[in-house]
């Protein structure tokens, strides 16, 4: 079996809502209440990277925002003279708006609200008309073709259209825009800018999110994987075909399921938690790995926490789930598939290729914590440092500084920020009880008494 896990930068961040998830508590009367950290368990109106608001809806053929028409009406604005940039669109048009990728970076600008000294910048998608974005390529010397630009959805009430491009091969764009103070930024660090408390934003990240994996997935499938081939787009680029007349294999874009899991102890007084080589300092998480394929969800999690810690799962509980396009390029976009396991077994058995190291950690402990990790201050310091880039000067910043206690020295440990699926899972299992009755070795609890869907 060849083992992907070493290859999960997503175990590190991933994003979910803890709304979805309301246990029946039994046990709280045995237990402290912990008022005060009930804010930690962050409720968002949609997973990061989820909840895309121009997201493509079913339209019919004829709509002339449907990618058929759309796609149409652009080869008629591509026929307009480059050099001009004022020429009306042609009758019934709906406006077209196209966000620039370099190397899987997404073009960004910043600004700040207010007159306040401590008000904080927000980054915000470098979106540019289509006839600037033919200006700016051709200044260049690269030519802006239908079959580059990719269908990323549209917004019905403002009749307009956005599409993604891919501009990696034209470094000389970077000082064009640069001038205009806009930025090639990654998606990571736009992530951990990104206030989740602003569905704006939000909603950004989740285009932002698509758009790359649309484009990454793109690079990949040049060539027909049946008969090698080249492919070329079809659909405005939601789809490929290959271009040999005697195969013409359909391919679609690729997703790929990855299971996090929180695995908790018989008591459920004790949570699992891992660290991976290239974690920085102090950081833990969730189990996670890929699946494999013939098998279900359910056995993936009791298979990859058996391989990476050695404990034996027995129930599983569905949590909530999230697109992730901020791996390796070769992934252009895994589904994080979220459980919490209830463990058979306590002895821990790392796997040294997979773990540097896993441990019980204590419901205490954890609660600790999440108090003291000041996710907000991360977020305020990384939309500064974006702030920073488009205005063409940029300065390092460790995000291990970030979660310092209030008296200015480290916190022991911490977690993945609001932004990830594996903060919900420990955050709800830390300041909420999971009922056990029924979740013993070997048992079978229904879903139905522990979720209320």
């Amino acid at each position: 079996m060849v083992k992907r896990a070493a290859m999960l930068s997503v175990s590190l961040f991933f994003s979910s809502s803890s709304s979805h998830l309301l246990f029946l508590s039994k046990t709280l009367t045995k237990r402290t209440c912990f008022s005060s950290l009930a804010t930690m368990s962050i409720n968002l109106n949609a997973h990061a990277f989820a909840g895309n608001p121009i997201r493509s809806k079913t339209l019919k053929a004829h709509d002339p925002l449907s990618p058929s028409s759309a796609f149409q009406s652009l080869k008629t604005h591509l026929l307009q003279n480059p050099e001009t940039t004022s020429l009306p669109p042609p009758p019934k048009s709906p406006l077209f708006k196209v966000l620039p990728f370099r190397k899987g970076r997404p073009l960004a600008s910043s600004s700040i609200t207010g007159n306040n000294d401590d008000d904080v910048p927000s980054w915000h998608l470098g979106w540019i008309s289509l006839p600037d974005c033919k200006y700016f390529l051709g200044k260049c010397g690269m030519d802006l073709t239908e079959d580059s630009l990719v269908y990323l959805g549209s917004k019905i009430e403002d009749d307009v259209v956005y599409w993604a491009v891919d501009v990696s091969g034209e470094s000389r764009l970077v000082p064009e825009l640069g001038s205009k103070q806009f930025c090639f930024v990654e998606l990571r660090t736009l992530m951990v800018a990104t206030d989740w408390s602003d569905s704006i934003a939000m909603g950004e990240l989740a285009i932002a999110g698509h758009a790359r994996a649309l484009l990454e997935w793109h690079n990949l499938s040049r060539f027909c994987g049946h008969c090698g081939e080249k492919t070329i787009p079809k659909e405005a680029g939601r789809r490929k075909q290959c271009s040999n007349e005697s195969c013409k294999k359909r391919i679609y874009p690729r997703v790929d399921p990855v299971v996090i899991m929180l695995v908790i102890d018989r008591e459920n007084d004790r949570a699992l938690l891992g660290r991976q080589s290239r974690f920085v300092p102090r950081m833990w998480s969730c189990l996670a790995g890929f699946i494999e394929p013939g098998e279900s969800l359910e056995e993936a999690v009791r298979r990859e926490t058996y391989e990476e810690a050695g404990i034996e799962v027995g129930e599983v509980v569905y949590h909530s789930s999230q697109p992730w396009p901020v791996g390796p390029s070769s992934i252009p976009c895994q589904l994080m598939v979220g459980f919490f396991a209830f463990a058979k077994s306590l002895e821990i058995n790392v796997d040294k290729e997979e773990l540097e190291d896993a441990q019980w950690h204590s419901r205490e402990d954890v609660r600790k914590a999440l108090a003291v990790a000041e996710y907000k201050k991360a977020q305020k310091t990384t939309a500064a440092k974006v702030d920073q880039m488009c205005k063409g000067v940029e300065k390092g910043q460790s995000l291990s500084a970030d979660f310092n206690v209030e008296s200015g020295e480290l916190a022991p440990m911490f977690f993945p920020g609001p932004f990830a699926i594996a903060h919900h899972l420990i955050s709800t299992w830390a300041n909420q009880d999971v009922p056990t009755d029924g979740v013993k070795a070997g048992s079978k609890q229904p879903s139905s008494s522990i979720l209320n869907l």
